[in-house]
């Protein structure tokens, strides 16, 4: 049996039509799921697999999109290790008790997800069953850039203040912290796969707010320890910053197949730097969302056009689906994103090209030094 056509198109592989999905498309703006968080918390539907296996599957039905991405949150596996951890409407993660220094350390045990988040898997598991085999199945984590973030912070931030203070003046606390995140997300998309996942996506939320030699330094060997743990389960790794145009390369050669990149930067420029062996997802702005149908159409058209027709391209937002997107916008995409022309054949490599980006130096692939879903 063929792979989906988003797995397909992750390997750069031919399909029929360019397949797309939306992040943050599993509740949010629709009405189906409002009624479900009328009744329940956030918490109490990730932790009721049924809950959990129907939000995830209503974009599905509704929108008509061509993967359906678990139903949790990048805190999740946090809230199993370490007490203390809310998410609040309208805030966001809230952490009672920050992550600050080398004592502190101590609370942040292993990942157990079999016994930590069997609900999560279970919900994995209950999606999968109900999927359609051309429909794809997408686990995804916190990296632990933006997990550090929010531990450290004790929530949401503006500035990183206290993070980047921590990574510059307790450098050896800062990689073990990350090294502990990075073992949490590893063994949380391991156990996913596992579960059902076909495809899973790091998101990296915060990790523009660094400049390159920083991220290199001292982000990526953690991230390249999770992506490239993932390498022999043979699943499709995307790799997704917000604000991280500059990151672009670094975060490929921490082992991503495919890159999400943001709509501040057109596909054509994004894959004329990562090289024709790494993938591209996105990268409509949100605000098109709310825009007249024909200025939509224009948008969704210019995204496909800077893609220039390529494989190797998924087609989803440039970031999360704003709460107040009418679910209609969504599934006109949808319609327009499939009724484009298929993807072309890749044209040949041209002489003096990058290579794979996700083949990096022999310090990146090993994770040496470390280790707004």
């Amino acid at each position: 049996m063929p792979p989906p056509p988003v797995v397909a198109a992750y390997r750069g592989e031919a399909v029929d039509r360019v397949p797309v999905w939306f992040m943050r498309q599993a509740g949010r703006c629709l009405p189906e799921y409002r009624r479900i968080r009328r009744r329940r918390s956030f918490r109490e539907v990730v932790q009721t697999p049924e809950l959990a296996a129907e939000v995830t599957l209503q974009p599905v039905r509704r929108l008509g999109v061509d993967a359906a991405i678990l139903f949790s949150d990048i805190i999740t596996p946090l809230q199993a290790v370490v007490g203390g951890i809310s998410i609040e409407a309208d805030v966001g993660p809230v952490v009672a008790q920050p992550i600050r220094c080398a004592a502190d350390l101590a609370r942040l045990r292993p990942l157990e997800p079999e016994i930590d988040v069997p609900y999560v898997l279970e919900t994995l598991r209950l999606v999968r069953a109900e999927l359609a085999p051309e429909i794809a199945l997408i686990g995804f984590a916190g990296a632990p850039f933006t997990l550090a973030s929010y531990l450290v912070e004790g929530g949401k931030t503006s500035d990183h203040r206290r993070t980047l203070a921590l990574m510059a003046e307790a450098p050896d606390v800062w990689d073990e912290l990350l090294g502990r995140l990075a073992g949490i997300a590893l063994a949380s998309l391991r156990a996913q796969v596992a579960a059902g996942a076909q495809a899973v996506q790091l998101f990296d939320s915060w990790v523009g707010v660094l400049g390159e030699a920083d991220y290199r330094q001292r982000v990526l060997p953690a991230s390249a320890r999770v992506l490239q743990g993932l390498a022999d389960l043979g699943v499709p790794r995307v790799h997704f910053g917000v604000g991280a145009s500059h990151l672009l390369e670094a975060m490929a050669e921490a082992g991503a197949d495919v890159i999400g990149v943001d709509w501040h930067t057109p596909l054509d420029q994004a894959r004329a730097r990562l090289g024709p062996a790494v993938a591209v997802q996105g990268n409509l702005d949100p605000a098109a969302l709310a825009a007249p149908p024909p200025e939509l159409e224009r948008q969704v058209g210019a995204v496909l056009a800077a893609n220039g027709g390529r494989r190797g391209h998924v087609f989803n937002l440039g970031w999360g689906v704003p709460p107040e997107t009418d679910p209609d916008a969504l599934a006109r995409v949808v319609e327009l994103v499939h009724a484009a022309s298929p993807p072309a054949a890749p044209a040949p490599p041209r002489s003096g090209g990058r290579e794979r980006a996700n083949q990096a130096s022999p310090d990146h692939q090993n994770g040496r030094g470390a280790a707004g879903w």
